[in-house]
């Protein structure tokens, strides 16, 4: 990841290191790559919000769970100097406005009651 947080250098550190186990590891390369291609978009001009969606799907190379996709947001609006605006980007998808990212993993069933 190029553009760090510099002040949230050391959680990243952590992280990584805390996921070093194959499915954790799996989730912080995902965020990793996923940011840096969100970046090469950044830098030649585009939104991230234009890109996010595509480059998320070009940086899954692993097959990525729902679960992973919405730790790589967690933790990248935290440390990542785009991630306020990717924590924003992410929700919005959600209906969300509010504090937090949602977890795309949870499914909500509704009943058709007669």
């Amino acid at each position: 990841m190029r553009t760090l947080n510099k002040e949230k250098a050391k959680a990243w550190e952590i992280c990584k290191e805390v996921n070093s186990a194959p499915y954790g590891s799996a989730g912080v390369r995902y965020a990793e790559a996923w940011a840096d291609l969100m970046e090469e978009e950044v830098d030649k001009g585009k939104s991230l919000a234009e890109v996010a969606e595509e480059t998320s799907h070009k940086a899954d190379t692993e097959g990525i769970t729902g679960f992973m996709y919405g730790c790589a947001v967690s933790i990248l609006s935290d440390v990542w100097v785009y991630g306020e605006e990717l924590r924003v980007w992410h929700n919005k998808k959600y209906g969300h406005a509010g504090a937090g990212v949602v977890n795309p993993a949870i499914i909500t069933v509704k009943s058709k009651q007669e």
